[in-house]
């Protein structure tokens, strides 16, 4: 029997509007839709809700809200019906049913197939074809009853669980949708940063290819470091400079060259280059971007962006980087070709000193830059304190071009062997390699002129001769020239020395005793007598003396050797004794 028409009407008027009465329903979250639903249980009659479940994964979870009365048990019961419609049995209640709360569908129709009269019973499954199948199930929710519910009690039941099932769908809709949205947004930023990454590196590499297209027009014209400095200077607008990794600078692009160009102190620029090398970005160093060019991890040079104000932005960075790379390439092959360069000179002043023929020397001379025709002379340099390294030849190269002489250089037999295009000056030579070397403790010894290749031979040993003439004078330090040996030309090395000596001794040594006991001059009178053939004019002048004095000191000469200056062979001895005097006191002049 239905129920007073207006109390019924109230009660369907309750429960229509329950859910569809929220504001902002679409924010409402599964657990308050449940909540509110537990809550209105008591309003559409005498029942009572239990407990309300929400499905988690693949199972059914119990929520707090107003189910203090709610058991394991219960749970139990609720898990066993795997979210069908279905009765439960509870304490001291009469009549206790689950009710899945699944969409589109909802629970049994108080007119459908279960009852004639009326909704599901407790007494048995909804039929036909079993229960309810738990497809689109959102949760549960259990009620119970005192004494077993009437019909328009258990219709209103149907009603609100139909409609808390619609808003838990309808929730779960919004929140699929939400969650799509947020997908959605989350794939479209993502694409949009991709994008934006995508451009900048076209923009980069738009960049980078550019800046590599101007190096390699640079490389292919041959420019070297000069083309590489103009080439970042164009691109980015700062003035550029390329430095060795002394800090000498190389090349210079774009205003404000610093004149003279400033000289890093040695310790703060390995300091230096060691720190930059460490980053693998170019770093700042006060008013400019450094970046070292080291190729295969040897620092050869630095390339600068002088950039006072802080304008450099990535882009300027990048290409600095790139040009640093491309200096480095540039250093790398300007050393092997020095290297290559350096070991074939080397190799042909081998041959040339142990005898090659013109026409093979020529062309190897040739493929190295230097012109062997014309007129050129050996030189053998030797230091006292500096052994015949690499460093010490490289000294001597330095000290050799520096003086405008074109050489071959070489090592050999201890010493740095050089084969000039032209003779030294007769102290310029020595005195730039004392610059040099910062010691003047050394001898060098020049050949006579070698006009074809291979005369080179002999002029090396008259080089040796030189050296070992000036090494063995009182004056060992200096340069001795070959043309300049007079008498050693025709003397042996060896033991020859002490037969010279001993000759020496005997024609002059009372002399030289008496000069070295009285403080006289008597033994270079007699040498500037013989250089001015007897004549007593020249020769007093020579000497800044009178000529009465001249005749004087002959006469003592007379005395003190017993020599007869008007015998011819005396006079011969004598010459030959003074003239090997003047070498072993002071070396050929």
């Amino acid at each position: 029997m239905a129920p007073p028409g207006a109390a019924h009407d109230l009660l369907l008027h309750r429960c229509l509007t329950l859910f569809t009465g929220f504001d902002g329903i679409d924010g409402q979250d599964g657990a308050e839709i449940l909540r509110r639903a537990m809550a209105q249980v008591s309003a559409v009659g005498t029942g009572h809700a239990e407990a309300g479940y929400l499905r988690l994964g693949e199972g059914l979870v119990r929520c707090p809200h107003d189910g203090q009365r709610a058991t394991e048990a219960l749970d139990a019961q609720v898990r066993e019906l795997a979210g069908r419609d279905g009765p439960v049995r509870l304490p001291r209640r009469a009549w206790g049913w689950a009710f899945g709360l699944r969409a589109p569908e909802g629970p049994c129709e108080p007119d459908g197939p279960c009852e004639p009269d009326g909704p599901c019973e407790p007494d048995g499954p909804c039929e036909p074809g079993g229960p309810h199948a738990p497809d689109g199930l959102h949760g549960a929710l259990v009620v119970s009853y005192r004494d077993r519910p009437g019909e328009d009690e258990r219709l209103l039941l149907t009603l609100l669980v139909r409609q808390t099932a619609a808003a838990l769908s309808a929730a779960a809709a919004h929140h699929r949708e939400r969650a799509q949205a947020l997908e959605l947004r989350r794939a479209w930023d993502e694409r949009e940063a991709i994008r934006r990454r995508l451009d900048s590196s076209l923009a980069d590499l738009s960049q980078l290819r550019e800046v590599h297209d101007a190096l390699a027009r640079s490389a292919a014209h041959g420019d070297g470091e000069d083309g590489i400095v103009r080439t970042l200077y164009r691109i980015t607008g700062l003035a550029a400079a390329a430095e060795d990794r002394f800090g000498n600078l190389l090349a210079w692009a774009g205003p404000g060259r610093p004149d003279p160009y400033p000289k890093p102190d040695p310790a703060q620029r390995e300091e230096l280059l060691r720190e930059t090398a460490r980053r693998p970005r170019p770093v700042r160093v006060r008013d400019r971007l450094t970046a070292v060019a080291d190729p295969r991890g040897e620092v050869l040079g630095v390339l600068c962006l002088v950039d006072p104000d802080g304008r450099a932005d990535e882009r300027a960075v990048r290409a600095l980087d790139h040009a640093a790379t491309s200096l480095g390439l540039e250093l790398a092959h300007l050393r092997e070709l020095a290297e290559v360069e350096l070991r074939l000179r080397r190799e042909l002043v081998d041959d040339l000193l142990s005898g090659a023929d013109d026409t093979s020397a020529y062309a190897r001379a040739e493929a190295v830059g230097h012109d062997l025709h014309g007129p050129h002379h050996v030189i053998v340099v030797r230091w006292s304190d500096r052994p015949a390294d690499d460093v010490f030849l490289k000294s001597v190269s330095r000290a050799a071009t520096g003086t405008g002489l074109r050489i071959l250089p070489a090592l050999r037999s201890e010493a740095a062997v050089l084969v000039a295009q032209s003779a030294p000056g007769e102290r310029s030579l020595h005195s730039a390699l004392s610059r040099e070397l910062g010691t003047d403790s050394g001898a060098i010894g020049v050949g006579a002129s070698c006009d074809t290749p291979h005369e080179v031979p002999r002029s090396y040993q008259e080089a040796l001769r030189a050296l070992e003439v000036r090494r063995r004078s009182n004056s060992a330090s200096g340069m001795t020239f070959y043309d300049d040996l007079g008498l050693y030309r025709i003397l042996r090395t060896g033991s020859d020395h002490r037969e010279v000596e001993g000759f020496v001794q005997e024609w002059l040594g009372p002399l030289m005793g008496y000069d070295a006991l009285h403080h006289t001059d008597l033994v270079e009178t007699l040498s500037q007598y013989f250089d001015r053939g007897g004549n007593y004019s020249e020769t007093a002048a020579a000497l800044v003396i009178h000529r009465s004095t001249l005749r004087y000191r002959l006469q003592r000469i007379r005395e003190i050797s017993g020599i007869d200056l008007a015998d011819v062979d005396s006079r011969l001895n004598l010459q030959v004794a003074t003239r090997i005097w003047k070498v072993m006191r002071s070396g050929p002049e």
